[in-house]
């Protein structure tokens, strides 16, 4: 150890008369403006608990004196918003969806509410800018399972398709293998034969005209007699290249063994109908509205 207050004689500094390996301590407080503000903050941040919402209790936190809450603050500016648009949305509840789509002003309205509404609730499944993902349509192309006019997109986004709610869209894909209505060779036959109505190669050995008979004894009540699909039921179009799951043999090997039941959520009572007829407005404006 150092002797206390010895002088470093290199530097002329004070010693602390602490000493690691040979090497000594000087003593050289911090600033005392450094010192000063340093309390300042300690006293700042102890009334800053008091006055403001700051320690976290069991079920809830203190609100401080003031009794500031951000969400409070939010929740006010929302108020105003919806005050200043409120009689915008009510005009746009009223048109109907034709006329809305004839109102320059009410389209934009409609287009940049329906945008907002479709980012919070739609986007994970269809993607944010609609485009979809494997078991969730595109919006952007021009198939619909359901039917693209303005009507029947806003009859499938107020009660969607097999949600529960009494007028959903009910048609489903059967599960032709699980219930042994086919043999597993009678699934590949027609699934290759699913493949040859839009063109896609075929499995070798394929055996085209047992194809076409099982496709019409067991797949032209929903599909029709060309594949062309029907909109009533939710039977989709087979022959245009678009595929929900894939298009590949053993994807739909899979489809027509298990069945396909996808839901679509109904959004009738969870959004009001100003706005579902927005989200309509948008969604049939991405490009593949009929």
């Amino acid at each position: 150890m150092a002797e206390h207050n010895e002088i470093d004689q290199v530097t002329g500094t004070a010693t602390t008369g602490h000493q690691w390996d040979g090497i000594k301590e000087l003593n050289t407080p911090l600033p005392r403006w450094w010192v000063i503000t340093f309390y300042i903050t300690i006293v700042w941040s102890i009334g800053y608990w008091i006055v403001y919402p700051a320690w976290p209790l069991l079920a809830s936190h203190t609100t401080g004196l003031f009794g500031y809450s951000s969400r409070a603050d939010v929740a006010v500016e929302l108020a105003n918003l919806e005050k200043i648009r409120g009689d915008k949305m009510v005009k746009l509840g009223a048109a109907s969806l034709v006329e809305i789509e004839k109102d320059p002003a009410l389209l934009a309205l409609a287009r940049a509410r329906g945008k907002t509404v479709f980012g919070d609730n739609c986007a994970p499944c269809h993607g944010s800018g609609g485009a979809g993902a494997k078991g969730y349509p595109n919006l952007n192309d021009d198939e619909w399972i359901w039917g693209g006019s303005l009507d029947k997109i806003l009859e499938t986004i107020q009660y969607g398709a097999r949600s529960g709610h009494a007028k959903a869209h009910e048609g489903a894909m059967l599960a032709f293998g699980k219930e042994g209505v086919l043999k597993k060779e009678e699934i590949v036959t027609v699934a290759n034969y699913v493949r040859a109505l839009s063109g896609l190669s075929t499995g070798k050995g394929y055996d085209a005209k047992a194809g076409a008979k099982i496709f019409a004894d067991n797949c032209v009540a929903c599909h029709g007699d060309a594949g062309k699909g029907n909109q009533e039921l939710g039977a989709p179009n087979l022959t245009d290249k678009i595929w929900l799951y894939g298009s590949d043999e053993a994807t739909l090997v899979e489809t027509i063994s298990n069945g396909r039941a996808g839901v679509m959520p109904a959004w009738v009572g969870r959004l009001d109908p100003s706005t579902i007829k927005a989200l309509a407005v948008y969604v049939h404006s991405l490009g593949g509205g009929q």
